[in-house]
């Protein structure tokens, strides 16, 4: 078997593995020791709905990371999109979590989310290092202001939810950084709004369905 076939392997089973297979986190779980909210049931249909968009952002990431280093050229920028990928990972997990624990389900357009995802990767790794380093950098800003507004409109009460969001929120501000060190260019205007639009449309829809 030669080196492509090989990694078409490889590529196509972490895709099944995201999308179909339960996450699993090397790092416990944010807020796990807090007692269980006294949630409404509208209240926990809320929160599973947030949470639930959530999830989609790591599928998401998940795919957008693995097409951008499937492109790179660069070791270290291969290096610093599987290591943003590994705790992307540890977001899947809390968040799939947690909606068990509310007693939501998972995006029934995962699969549709992923390929989306990871056709955005493919083409920001073509770009070139300091493209795909930008794009990096500006979804991990896009997702901070993301959980930045889930935890102005989660319960206050809901601190389970509120610990994950915040570690989440957290690491997508260390892997920004990580990219600006890297040498990530600012990204034009119109992209900006362009994926500010897609990722609109992605967490309405997640949100229901």
């Amino acid at each position: 078997m030669n080196r492509s076939a090989e990694q078409f392997i490889v590529e196509f089973d972490r895709a099944l593995r995201t999308v179909f297979a339960p996450a699993r986190s090397q790092r416990p779980l944010p807020g796990g020791e807090l007692p269980e909210a006294d949630l409404s049931d509208q209240e926990k249909v809320h929160v599973s709905g947030l949470m639930r968009v959530n999830h989609v952002g790591e599928i998401c990431a998940q795919a957008l990371y693995q097409g951008q280093a499937l492109t790179s050229r660069n070791p270290l920028v291969r290096e610093a999109l599987r290591s943003a990928a590994d705790e992307e990972t540890e977001h899947l997990a809390w968040t799939e979590q947690r909606l068990g624990e509310l007693g939501g389900r998972k995006s029934l357009l995962n699969p549709v989310w992923y390929v989306g995802a990871l056709s955005m990767g493919i083409l920001a790794g073509r770009l070139g290092e300091r493209w795909n380093l930008g794009f990096l950098a500006e979804t991990e800003r896009q997702v901070e202001a993301h959980l930045d507004s889930h935890l102005d409109c989660l319960p206050e009460r809901d601190g389970r939810s509120r610990e994950i969001v915040d570690q989440m929120r957290r690491d997508e501000i260390e892997h920004a950084e990580t990219a600006l060190c890297l040498g990530a260019a600012e990204l034009p205007v119109p992209v900006k709004l362009a994926m500010k639009f897609a990722a609109k449309l992605m967490t309405e829809t997640a949100y229901r369905i």
